[in-house]
């Protein structure tokens, strides 16, 4: 730094000399070297004033450096302080570690020897204990004059027995369990899937009847020779009835399609007047039509009410149909629908496909729209039908199997069969004759009294309970609950019912006495 500021300065002055002699030389005169020498005199005292300059600032430049220098020396030499410092505490604590370590070393092999010598001694009471059972089994044998095998015989007799009895009544506590839990869970599934779903109850009768306006509208509908009336009854396959019943003409059929067209021609032809053969057969086919249309579209809204879909247009014609066909006075089209809604609500309940469970109930009666033209039960007729148009292996086997007609092979069987329970056997859905009720009663308790060891049997709740006394002596507590199964199995398989019956067996002790 010295020498540049020197060399500088150099410059300087031979630049200020060469100007100056310049000078001198052009003037020629003695001024100008005097001049010269006082400039030449100034350059040098500024160039010795720039380099002393100069050195000053390189001075403190080099102590400011140095002082940076000592700092981070020192700041390095605290790290390396505290790195030394952790290393030494962790060769402390790894010196603890393996001291700790050498003492629990001394322990386990104070422990191991300890084992052994224990495991010796056990030893030495196992063998000791072996001699006298020996011992005692010899004098067991010797005082009861039998051997070991005898006397092992007849210990396990005596525990078998005692287990037999033990396991009959763990055996009767789970199955109550059992039952208990899975009357409940079926109870509450059941009960929401009523609370769920309600519908009205539309009954409709084998019969139809079309009030007239006067008794001289049934001369009219004879017509002259009876013409009118037969070809009512040859377009429309029916019987009309003209009696002694005031304004009013009985149509009656098995089919009833074919009595539901009589009806509405038959009034059709009432309020227009005009009765002749041409006349009547352009009403039948003009209201043939029509209902086929109807029951087109009643399929399709019961399809759309339970949100099936993919089902062939002639099972939808035949859902359809059913809004005209009756079952114990219930309407089999609002019946299906009420069981496919029950159908779904219980799956969801079991986690199972709903679809597919609504699809079932909503055909599970379909064979019902046929079994009048075909031979067979409306099940079998049902399961047949759907196989035809497409229906999976799931839907017709819940069919076939509704009734028990045919092997239940899947989860969705019992479903549509506990749904359609529900529809058919709630109070309202069906009208039974009463002779039919009061045989039902009485066959119900004849089944029961017939058990030997029944006292008495009473038909309770129309018919959905039975309730039986025993006789107290001949029957005791394990023997009632048998009997509870035999005679539910008894009813099962000897009477047709609706629903459930509740089998209750009553043991009752009574102890009478006489205050004098």
């Amino acid at each position: 730094m010295e020498m540049l500021f020197l060399l500088i300065a150099v410059i300087i002055g031979l630049a200020g000399g060469y100007v100056l002699n310049t000078y001198i030389s052009r003037k020629k005169g003695r001024d100008a070297e005097e001049i010269s020498r006082r400039m030449t005199e100034e350059s040098r005292k500024e160039a010795s004033n720039i380099i002393a300059d100069a050195q000053i600032e390189a001075k403190e430049i080099i102590f400011t450096a140095k002082s940076q220098s000592d700092q981070e020396a020192k700041e390095r030499l605290k790290e390396v302080s505290a790195i030394e410092k952790r290393i030494h505490q962790r060769e402390e604590l790894i010196d603890s570690k393996l001291t700790t370590l050498d003492k629990r070393e001394q322990e386990l092999k104070k422990n191991e020897q300890s084992l052994v010598d224990r495991q010796r001694h056990v030893e030495n009471v196992r063998a000791e204990a072996e001699d006298l059972r020996k011992q005692q089994i010899a004098k067991l044998e010797e005082i009861s004059g039998m051997d070991s095998k005898q006397a092992k015989k007849e210990l396990m007799q005596s525990l078998e027995s005692e287990a037999r009895h033990e396991a009959a009544k763990l055996l009767k506590q789970i199955s109550d369990e059992a039952e208990a839990e899975a009357d409940r869970k079926a109870k509450g599934i059941l009960a929401t899937a009523i609370q769920r779903y309600s519908a009205d109850v539309v009954s409709s009768r084998t019969v139809s009847v079309v009030n007239l306006p006067s008794e001289e509208m049934k001369g009219r509908i004879i017509g002259r020779e009876g013409r009118n009336i037969r070809a009512i009854e040859s377009v429309t396959g029916v019987d009309l009835i003209i009696d002694d019943t005031p304004d009013a003409v009985i149509i009656s059929s098995f089919d009833p399609i074919k009595r539901e067209v009589a009806r509405l021609s038959l009034e059709t032809l009432v309020i227009d007047g005009r009765i002749h053969p041409s006349r009547i057969e352009e009403v039948v086919e003009k209201v043939t039509k029509e209902l086929n249309d109807g029951i087109w579209e009643a399929g399709q809204q019961a399809t759309f009410d339970v949100g099936v879909h993919g089902i062939s247009p002639e099972l939808i014609k035949l859902v359809g149909k059913l809004k005209y066909r009756t079952s114990f006075s219930q309407n089999v089209y609002q019946h299906s629908l009420e069981v496919a809604h029950l159908c779904g609500i219980i799956a969801a309940e079991l986690g199972v496909n709903q679809k597919i469970a609504k699809r079932i109930g909503l055909l599970h009666d379909i064979g019902k729209a046929m079994d009048h033209e075909v031979e067979g039960s409306h099940a079998v007729i049902g399961a047949e039908i759907a196989k035809r148009h497409g229906e999976s292996p799931k839907v017709v086997d819940a069919i076939a199997s509704h009734h028990n007609e045919a092997p239940v092979n899947s989860v969705y069987g019992f479903l549509v069969q506990a749904a359609d329970s529900l529809s058919a056997a709630r109070p309202g859905a069906r009208r039974e004759m009463l002779e039919n009720y009061v045989k039902r009663l009485a066959d119900l308790e004849a089944i029961a009294c017939s058990l030997d060891g029944v006292a008495k049997a009473f038909a309770v709740q129309a018919g959905r309970e039975v309730r039986v006394m025993v006789d107290v002596d001949r029957i005791n507590d394990e023997e009632a609950d048998l009997l509870a199964k035999q005679l539910t199995k008894d009813i099962e398989e000897k009477m047709t019912y609706p629903g459930q019956i509740r089998v209750v067996v009553i043991r009752e002790t009574r102890a009478v006495r006489y205050a004098k």
